[in-house]
């Protein structure tokens, strides 16, 4: 049987934790960073627009679009297949 403890890295030492907690961990830090992600996208396009605004160019065309998510590629890619 699978071993119920993972080996986890922090920093420049690892350490054994059991599998559960590691993958709650993993799933927190990764729902954190998503967020961060988004948080900076949004803010990237605000400040994008007042540069241009500032250099009298008009807005860019299409910066505003938003990425499809995992679930609305899956359905694109299920059409394309047939």
């Amino acid at each position: 049987s699978p071993p119920e403890k993972a080996m986890v890295c922090f920093g420049n030492m690892f350490i054994e934790l059991p599998k559960a907690k590691t993958r709650e961990m993993l799933r927190q830090d990764q729902e954190e960073l998503d967020e961060e992600i988004n948080n900076l996208r949004k803010e990237l396009r605000v400040k994008v627009n007042r540069l241009y605004e500032a250099q009298g160019k008009p807005e860019l065309k299409g910066f505003n679009l938003n990425p499809m998510s995992a679930e609305e590629m899956k359905l694109i890619n299920r059409i394309l297949e047939g």
